[in-house]
This record gives structure tokens, sequence and C-alpha cells, in this order.
């Protein structure tokens, strides 16, 4: 049975809803050791192929994490997404690497393309726009636990990588177009590949834009036959069809216009 999740103790409550509440330090340690025990029983299954048990393992960890400690909610929200990498269970490891990123991206803000870093919080990459209440509570709680924005990028290109890879997958327009923008992410820095995962995203970059293309041209054309049946439908009573209709792509844009045929049948 899982655990219910821990309770804050009393507090004043922040003037600011977003900051997240902190607990005593003696009990943030306490539930972060409890939570570190699980994920290290998780570990176990999950090194002897017991994947299935291995992701209970890592939803207990995460039942007991104080909410704001996003860099170890990341850590086994990634540990989640390698458990349905393996087995095959595609579109789930994608939710699980996404909920990874999204606890990641507190810690590390959007920066701007100035080139500039006067904080350094983001490593040199950009100037951050802006480091809310909130932030600074996580950043603050990052640092407690001894890690730093270096390790969040680390544990990022893991996340991207698992999803890459799971929405390749997936397949389909949505998703393989999904699959190529983590890939182009992970061939910029800060990401640091190890070079069998540099060999994979390279083949990845070259074999994903002709099949995104064939998913797309497979797609739109379902698409546009059940438009034409449905029209059919709408325009029988009429006694006109949807051959009246001529729709010419512009391939420059890749819109199409429409026009009226009279004599159409």
């Amino acid at each position: 049975m899982v655990p219910s999740p821990p309770v804050p103790s009393t507090a004043p409550t922040p003037l600011d809803p977003t900051v997240p509440e902190i607990f005593p330090p003696e009990e943030e340690k306490s539930l972060l050791e409890e939570s570190n025990t699980e994920k290290a029983n998780a570990n176990k299954g999950f090194a002897s192929g017991d994947y299935n048990s291995a992701i209970q393992g890592y939803e207990k960890a995460l039942a007991v994490c104080p909410t704001y400690l996003e860099y170890d909610i990341a850590v086994l929200r990634s540990n989640i997404a390698a458990c349905h990498l393996k087995l095959e269970e595609w579109k789930q490891a994608v939710e699980s690497a996404t909920h990874a990123l999204d606890a990641l991206d507190t810690l590390d803000p959007p920066v701007s393309t100035s080139g500039k870093d006067d904080s350094g919080v983001n490593g040199g990459e950009g100037k951050v726009e802006e480091i809310d209440d909130a932030t600074e509570v996580r950043i603050a709680a990052l640092a407690r636990t001894g890690r730093s924005i270096n390790d969040v990028h680390k544990l990022r290109t893991k996340a991207l990588l698992r999803r890459a890879k799971a929405r390749q997958q997936v397949g389909g327009w949505s998703s393989l177009q999904g699959a190529l923008e983590d890939y182009q992410v992970l061939s910029k820095p800060p990401h640091q590949l190890s070079s069998l995962d540099q060999r994979a995203m390279q083949a990845a970059l070259r074999e994903l834009p002709p099949k995104l293309d064939e998913a797309k041209n497979t797609e739109l054309a379902d698409m546009m036959g059940k438009l034409k049946q449905l029209g059919n439908g709408i325009l029988k009573p009429f006694g006109m069809s949807t051959d009246n209709f001529q729709f010419t792509k512009d391939e420059a844009t890749g819109g199409y216009s429409m026009n009226f045929n009279q004599g159409g049948k």
C-alpha cells in the first residue's frame, strides 16, 4: 500500500501561494531518508529486471518525498520512465519523462538568448529573466541536499533521451515531431552524451525527418478522406458532392486553396 503524502508542520501560510511550505530540517531529513530507502529498494528491482516492482517502489518513494525537492522527484520520475522503456510502454514512458522535465524546469528557469548570465544559476547558458520566491525556495532545497544546477543539467539530459526514445517508438506525426525536437535540444550545450547516445542521436536526426514527412502525409490523407466522407453526407441532399470542390496544395506553405467546380460529380 502506498503511504499517504506527508503533512507539513504547522507554519504561517506564505504570502505567495506559489511558494511551497518547507518542513523543519529534521522532518525533511527523515522524509528524504525514507524516500531514498524506497528508491534503493526499487533500484534493486530494476537491476534484477523486475520493472513493475521497481515502478511501485519509485511511486512509494514519491509518496513520501517532500514536494519541493524537485530534483529528487525528477530522479524518481525519470527512473519510472526508464522502467516503462524496458517494458516497452512507450506512452507511459513519455508521460513520466515529461513529469521529470517539468520538475527540473522549476529549478532551472527559462533563460534569455543574450549569452550572458549575471546570476550563474543557469551555468552560463544565458541570463535568467526572473528568479521568484518559489524558485529561490526550491534552489535552496537543491543546495541543502548537496546538488547543483550542473546535476540538474545532467538529469535533464537523461530524461530528454528517455522521452525522445519513447516518442520515436510511439510514432505518428505529433510524437515523431516531439522526438525530433528533443534530439535537436540534446545536440546543443550543455547536454553531454556518451559516445553510444551520441551516435543514436545523430542517427535519429538523419532518420526522423523523412519518417516525419511520411507520417504527416499519411495522417493528412486520412484526415482528408474522413472529411470527404463527412462532406459527401452533408452535400448529398443538395445534389452535390465534395467533387464539386477542388483543393490545390501550395507547396511553398503547405496550405490548401479551394475552388468550386459546378461540373463536378
